[in-house]
């Protein structure tokens, strides 16, 4: 790389071509004020308050200018300064003082480079000296404010219009909402047509008031006050919601003493006052740098904390009340409200109406009852009788101690979790095919791939963050292909949108495959030295998958088809992401296959930019799948069926363990109904919401002799519960957290648990030692480090090495690596060390549409809620930006029907019914609904099929026929 050489305030520096003389005083360590720039963001020198003297006429903006060989710099001089001072001058003229973002966080940039350059008063936001007081402004002519959005105010008065929100939503979130309107005195940044904030297409995400140097933009409160950030106590940790793993910051009212004078029989400390609360709480939270993130948060992230402290929560072990059998709501069915006879539909669980059937506990109460009940179930029935749900939200040593417990506790391998409703069938694929379920390159890595491919996954609501590193990549020129049934705001940046009809996967990558192989596109060295089964799926594609045959399945034309398989077989490296479009059908498995077929053949596994990656949905799937929350396989995924693993794990938790593969969610549910299985522990799951045909689901949980819920909420599972135990939140533990991209990171403890609530892993110790498993572990830490060293892939890992960013697994160094970010370079840990094509057969959804049930219905998620919405809907922001239920049509499909946006329908399958209000939406294709599943009072899972993959054991929630009518 070429270089120049330069002066900078008297030191002589060699620096890349190219640097601006911004970046090179800031690699020297000399600070350059600016009120624009920022790094990660396009310099564009609007504000002027960073030039330099270069010895030139006029001051240069150091910015935007290069270095050049030979140049004298200095960045201080008096013209420099005195220029500096006028602007702030002039600035500050038009701003209020103080400005919000001064008067509450304290870090207003603007304000402090006036107290630094004697503007202003040091210590106050008053002009200093002989400056006039007076603004240039009055009341009468203030600039507007805007406070239409939940989560961000806008003062346009304080705003110096350096741009900084308008490149931080076009180039870091890459959401292109802001601009600027106006001329003079009367310019001002803008949402889409000046629309208020509030109404405009933000997405809430805070980037821009991140950015915001002064009180233009700011978070308005979401809890508490906002407080100047050297008055709260900053702890690092992750976001507790999708499986991004963003690393982020809480920023906190320190734990508060009474004064030491105070006189014993003072009255307890005021919540009022958040300096004056015994406990910390959350005051804000922001993004901190990590690979992972770089700074970014969605929505959740960054206005979804508080859920944690919200009332409802869970303070004391229940027990149900011996005259308040018989359990779970009493209907006959499932409706609407998926309420108990004489409730009405609407919101979140009524605790009024479910707690009196409840009582309260002692803890040793709670768990001796727990135990006998438990033990009694395998006395009497056999172990094959119990069966426990763990939770991906729950942190590794969580899932491992849960796991153990229902293993060696209760003599069972009937233990699963939620990615038997997400990916299981990517990982049965992925093993199959190339002997690892893990994701084989990180998501950021897109910005070195010439094509990438998003198949099946709204990757803007479901993995925001994740979608924004894939937006810049399409606008730095990687080719965008995106395949769905419906359009979002990620085709808006592909290059080739593929709409193709729901459930036809299989036939169109088929199709594409033929393309390929007949066009000569393949990879034919790496198919030779890496791969096996080629030649029967090349026979099969060839020969029954032309683009002519399978063109009229999948909806898409020849042409198309013909266009993208020539992107991907012309490119050098491709990067495939998928989501539960693909995963969560009957045909998953094969959906799977068919993509990871897709990179054999054409090489794209194993280098920079290339990979298959299916975006993982909660926010610790991979971690809860490694630390053995499956019924087939303990942790690492080693089989239940081998001898010599299962004596392994024997020896280390000192109990016979069983030698069968257990049963999965759905196949539990389905025991249950059948009462084969009679007793459950659940931890932290909602399977009155999350599972498919919710009908069967509440019969299932009814005809339970036993059911143990440990929650930190009463969920509508809970309620059908017999012991309740109130649990810690995310933000009341610490353990680590495995992300979509196999990075494990420490999650911190940022509050105390509520009332007489237990972090989650000390309540499995006290339940575990009651059922003769040793489980005396002094700290979460040591709970890791037996994991760990059940395994290969975190053996080398530890509390102690993860640091804040956290490690990629597996890292052979810690102390030397951030870990393997490319898996399989070499070879595929398979017994023949190659990757396996697997042939499949396109085949139609389990259910079809037809003249009583015309409607193909799709579910899943929107940006601000989460899963089954039992924390995302408790918390203030997120609810107020997407309050209520609705299933999107077509506009075509509500007038046929009569139906207005707004107007209720029912929507019925051959399993239950619906009520919700219909929305407008010409994403979706006509004779399609979607409904997001977070809502119990609209509950999606009514209606959807339990129909299972037959080999990943996941059900079909995205196509199922329903009807749809008016109401009223």
């Amino acid at each position: 790389m070429q270089s120049v050489q330069l002066v900078l305030d008297g030191r002589t520096i060699e620096v890349p071509t190219g640097t601006t003389i911004w970046e090179a005083a800031n690699r020297s360590g000399i600070e350059i004020p600016s009120l624009c720039h920022q790094p990660h963001v396009t310099p564009v020198g609007v504000c002027r308050m960073c030039v330099v003297d270069v010895g030139e006429r006029v001051l240069a903006a150091s910015c935007v200018r290069a270095c050049e060989a030979g140049m004298q710099v200095d960045t201080n001089s008096a013209p420099v300064r005195a220029h500096r001072r006028k602007l702030l001058e002039l600035l500050l003229r038009e701003h209020p003082l103080p400005c919000d973002r001064e008067q509450t966080t304290g870090d207003c940039e603007l304000e402090a480079l006036g107290r630094t350059y004697d503007v202003l008063a040091e210590g106050s936001s008053e002009f200093a000296g002989s400056i006039a007081r007076t603004h240039l402004w009055s009341e009468s002519s203030r600039r507007a404010t805007d406070v239409s959005s939940p989560v961000i105010a806008v003062d346009h008065q304080a705003c110096i219009l350096c741009d900084r929100c308008v490149r931080a939503c076009d180039e870091v979130q890459s959401n292109e909402v802001i601009g600027r309107t106006g001329k003079g005195f009367a310019a001002q940044i803008a949402f889409d047509l000046d629309d208020p904030m509030g109404s405009s297409t933000c997405v809430a995400c805070g980037e821009c008031a991140a950015a915001c140097p002064t009180g233009a933009l700011t978070d308005r409160v979401v809890t508490l006050p906002l407080a100047p950030r050297v008055q709260l106590t900053p702890v690092n940790s992750v976001c507790p919601y999708c499986g991004v793993g963003c690393a982020v910051t809480f920023h906190t009212t320190p734990a508060a003493r009474p004064p030491t004078d105070a006189p014993p029989q003072e009255p307890p400390l005021s919540a009022v006052d958040p300096r004056l609360d015994p406990a910390p709480q959350i005051v804000f939270t922001e993004g901190r740098e990590s690979p992972v993130n770089q700074g970014r948060l969605c929505v959740k992230g960054r206005y979804g904390w508080d859920y944690a402290s919200h009332p409802q929560r869970l303070t004391q072990p229940l027990i149900r009340r011996e005259d308040a059998y018989p359990k779970g709501p009493l209907s006959s069915e499932v409706t609407s409200s998926t309420q108990p006879r004489g409730r009405k539909p609407g919101g979140i669980v009524d605790y009024d109406e479910v707690l009196p059937a409840f009582r309260e506990a002692t803890w040793e109460e709670a768990l001796d009852l727990v135990a006998s009940r438990l033990q009694t179930i395998r006395s009497e029935h056999g172990s094959s009788a119990l069966a426990g749900f763990g939770s991906a939200k729950c942190s590794n040593e969580e899932a491992y101690l849960f796991q153990k417990l229902i293993r060696a506790g209760l003599g069972t391998n009937n233990v699963d979790h939620c990615t038997r409703l997400c990916h299981a069938s990517s990982v049965a694929a992925l093993m199959e095919t190339i002997g690892s379920g893990a994701v084989t390159n990180v998501f950021a890595d897109v910005a070195r791939s010439e094509v990438a491919l998003v198949t099946g996954s709204n990757t803007t609501a479901n993995h925001p963050v994740a979608a924004t590193f894939i937006k810049q990549a399409a606008k730095r020129g990687t080719k965008l292909i995106v395949v769905d049934v419906r359009a979002h705001p990620l085709t808006d940046f592909a290059d080739h949108f593929v709409r193709i009809r729901p459930g036809t996967d299989v036939a169109f990558y088929n199709g594409l495959m033929h393309v390929l192989i007949r066009e000569g596109l393949v990879d034919t060295a790496f198919i030779g030295e890496r791969t096996e089964g080629f030649e029967a799926l090349r026979d099969m594609v060839l020969e029954e998958y032309a683009p002519e045959q399978v063109a009229p399945v999948c909806g898409v034309s020849v042409e198309e088809i013909e266009q993208v398989a020539r992107v991907i077989g012309t490119a050098g490296s491709m990067l495939v992401f998928w989501g539960m479009g693909i995963s969560q059908h009957t045909t998953g498995t094969d959906n799977a296959r068919c993509l990871i077929s897709l990179c054999l053949m054409t090489g794209n596994i194993g280098r920079p930019g290339t990979g298959l990656h299916p975006l993982r949905g909660q926010n610790n799937v991979q971690g809860a799948s490694d630390a053995g929350l499956i019924p087939m396989v303990y942790p690492d995924y080693q089989s239940v069926t081998n001898e010599a693993v299962r004596d392994r794990f024997s020896h280390t938790w000192g109990r016979p363990l069983d030698d069968q593969p257990g049963l999965t969610v759905v196949e539990i549910m389905q025991a249950a109904l059948a009462r084969r299985v009679r007793g459950m522990y659940i931890l932290g799951e909602n399977p009155f919401i999350s599972d498919p045909n919710l009908n069967k689901v509440r019969q299932a949980l009814s005809r339970l002799d036993f059911l143990v819920v440990q929650d930190i909420f009463l969920t509508e599972t809970a309620e059908f519960a017999d012991v309740i135990l109130p649990a810690s939140s995310y933000l009341e533990k610490t353990g680590t957290y495995t992300n979509t991209d196999r990075r494990v990171q420490l999650g911190r403890a940022v509050l105390q648990t509520p009332g007489e609530a237990r972090e989650d892993w000390l309540i499995l110790c006290d339940l575990g030692r009651r059922l003769g498993v040793s489980m005396d572990y002094t700290t979460v830490a040591d709970v890791f480090r037996e994991f760990a060293s059940l395994t290969q892939n975190y053996q080398t890992l530890s509390h102690e090495n993860l640091g804040d960013s956290g490690k990629l697994w597996p890292c052979p160094d810690p102390q030397a690596g951030d870990g393997t970010q490319i898996l399989f370079t070499q070879d595929f840990p398979t017994a023949s060390g190659k990757g396996a094509f697997v042939s499949c057969h396109y085949q139609p959804a389990a259910e079809l549409p037809d003249t009583e049930f015309p409607f193909v219905l799709n579910t899943g998620r929107v940006l601000e809620h989460w899963h089954t919405g039992s924390m995302t809907r408790r918390s203030t922001a997120l609810s107020q930006l997407e309050p209520t239920a609705f299933a999107a049509l077509h506009p075509s499909d509500l007038r046929a029907l009569g139906v207005e946006s707004g107007d209720r329908v029912r929507i019925s399958s051959r399993r239950g019914s619906i009520e919700l209000a219909a929305r407008a939406d010409r994403t979706i294709e006509p004779g399609s609904v979607f409904i997001p599943f977070h809502f119990r009072e609209a509950a999606a899972n009514v209606l959807t099929n339990d129909a299972l993959d037959p080999y990943g054991k996941i059900p079909e929630f995205k196509f199922c026929a329903v009807q749809v009518m008016a109401l009223g």
